[in-house]
Parts: C-alpha cells; structure tokens; sequence
C-alpha cells in the first residue's frame, strides 16, 4: 500500500514528537540516596529495587543504598531527608514522634489493628495516611510510601503462660506497650535492638517485645531465650513509612515520581513477604523456638489497657484526635470496642 506525501509526513513527524517527548521524560539523571532502618538482611530486596527502578527509568534513575546506622541515626531521618542529606528514608514513625507528634500513632499502638489487611484498610481507605501525609508535609517531607511490618510477639528466657509470670521478669519494650505491661506490675525497660543479646545472656531482661521469630532469628537471640510467645496485642507490630525530599521530587518529571512510586510500594510488599514467609517457617519447623499463644482472656485485658494509651495520644493535638477517632471507629467495627 502506497502512502501519500501528507500522510508520510505527518507519520514522521508524530514518531519524532513521540522520541522527543520520551527523551524529555527522562531529561534529568536523577541519583537518589536511600536509608533504610533495616541491616545487611534486606540488602536482596533492596538491590532488586535498585534495579527495578534503573531498568523501567530507562537508568534515569538510580539509587544508592543505606543500611541502618550506615549514615545517619534512624532516629534522624525526617530532618535528614528534610535537610537533603538523604533524599529517600525508610523508618518506622515511633523513632520521631518529638518531630512528627503523630509518628507514635503512625507505628501502632497497642490494639489498634490485628492483620495487615485491617491496617492497610485503616491506612488506605479510612483517611489515616492522609493526616499523617499533612503531618509530614508539616516538617519538610513528603510521604510516598507504606509498608506493614509483622509479628510482634514476646521473647522470654523461662516459658510465659499467663501475665502473672511475667511479672517476676524484666521485659524490654517501647513506652507504648510498656506503659500497658506496667499496669500489670510487669517491670519493662528499654533496650536498642542491637543490645538485645547481651542484656538477656546477662540477666539484665528475661525477655523482649521486638519483632517476630524472624527478627528473633536474625539477632541470634535463640542462643540466648527460647520461649516465642504471641500476645496478641498487635499485628502488624509496626507499620513502616517512606518519605522524600520534596525538592528532589519535584525534579522527577510524572512518569519518574510514577516509576519510583510503584516499585517503592513493590519494596515495602516484599519486605513484609520476607517477614511474614520467615516467621511462618520458623514456626511450621519448631526448631529455634517453643511457641505459645497467651490466653485470650489475658489478651482481652492487655487490649482494656491499651485504651488510656489512646486517649493520651489523642490529647497531644486536634490532628492527633481526628486519628484516635478513626482507630476507635474501626475497631467498634471490627467488633473489639463496644459501641
């Protein structure tokens, strides 16, 4: 089939219009620094997003990683990528509640979710995620990313049953669920992840609420504590957050924020797949640790307790209590709070 002249023409010109406009997509090189809170354990996941990103940026886009402690406190975080020290963070709310007074709230407290399902629908779809993005915007950052982390159980040198036994033990853990371990007598402390080995080899705590039996694994802890117990109290156990600089955002045309969006929330997922996938097979192969689950009753009691956490948090600001309402609401629903 023969074309006419207009018909080659305009043929032309629309191919050319198209490699300009996709050149133009990608005009800028953009080098990213990314710190996360996690070690040398997600260095496979993090080099798959490395890659990910360069091959559908066309390699406009590429990223250098940070493991935890590597450059700047995870503690640090939101005034780092603010300041554009780093330009991507991803860390956990609870290390900077006195710089983002929702961060507490963000990670989980006590009772507020069961499943990751239920979290991400109290994130995604019941207006969670937007006061916090308004809260991080607050502080110069921008929020791109969420992430649901998993088990939060108990670690302990002698076997637990019931919260009576645990309080004649000192149990390493975050001031929210300290604060509801201690309205059980239960003496609590807190210890950095990285001190944990150390502090129950020498009898300075009988045990910990840190992560799952994954994190327990990684941590070399059942050399030191056996006993695995789940208190249900709270799962995910922590929910995780992706921020940038909104400066370097704004560099990244729309299909680069698109690329880089879409396989940081691919990241996040497979994180909380390697946590949940290693949890589980320490549990079906019973080796490390002795599994036990406290009892529901006990479990209901942590659960009334955990509720003056809430009101606490919802009195630190207006914000605060719009996320406090949205918590209590689900969990009426959810059928854990009577009307």
């Amino acid at each position: 089939m023969k074309l006419s002249t207009f018909v080659k023409t305009t043929l032309t010109a629309s191919v050319a219009t198209a490699l300009v406009a996709s050149q133009l997509a990608y005009a800028d090189n953009i080098r990213l620094r990314m710190h996360t809170f996690y070690g040398t354990e997600v260095d496979k996941i993090s080099a798959d997003l490395r890659d990910r990103v360069s091959e559908a940026s066309d390699g406009s886009i590429r990223i250098q990683f940070f493991r935890g402690g590597e450059l700047v406190n995870s503690d640090q975080f939101v005034d780092a990528v603010a300041r554009g020290t780093i330009d991507i963070a991803h860390g956990v709310g609870s290390y900077w509640p006195g710089r983002v007074g929702i961060g507490t709230i963000e990670a989980g407290l006590p009772g507020a979710w069961v499943t990751a399902d239920e979290a991400r629908d109290v994130f995604a779809n019941q207006g969670l995620d937007e006061l916090i993005a308004e809260a991080y915007e607050e502080q110069g950052v921008r929020l791109i990313g969420r992430g649901y982390g998993s088990d939060y159980g108990l670690l302990t040198s002698k076997p637990v049953s019931s919260l009576e036994d645990l309080q004649s033990m000192r149990i390493r853990a975050t001031s929210s669920i300290a604060t509801v371990l201690e309205k059980f007598n239960i003496p609590t402390v807190f210890l950095p992840g990285e001190e944990l080995y150390v502090g129950i080899s020498t009898g300075v705590i009988d045990g910990a609420i840190y992560g799952g039996p994954v994190e327990y694994e990684q941590l070399k802890l059942n050399e030191v504590a056996k006993y695995y117990t789940d208190i249900q109290l709270l799962n995910p156990g922590w929910i995780e957050t992706a921020l940038i600089n909104p400066s370097t955002w704004e560099k990244m045309s729309e299909e680069q924020q698109e690329i880089l969006t879409s396989e940081i929330a691919q990241y996040l997922e497979d994180i909380h797949t390697w946590l949940e996938e290693g949890n589980q097979r320490l549990i079906d192969e019973g080796e490390l640790f002795v599994f036990a689950t406290l009892p529901e009753e006990d479990a209901n009691r942590l659960a009334e307790a955990s509720l003056p956490i809430w009101q606490e948090e919802a009195a630190k600001s207006e914000r605060n209590a719009q996320a406090i309402d949205i918590l209590i609401k689900n969990a009426t629903e959810q059928g854990r709070l009577s009307e």
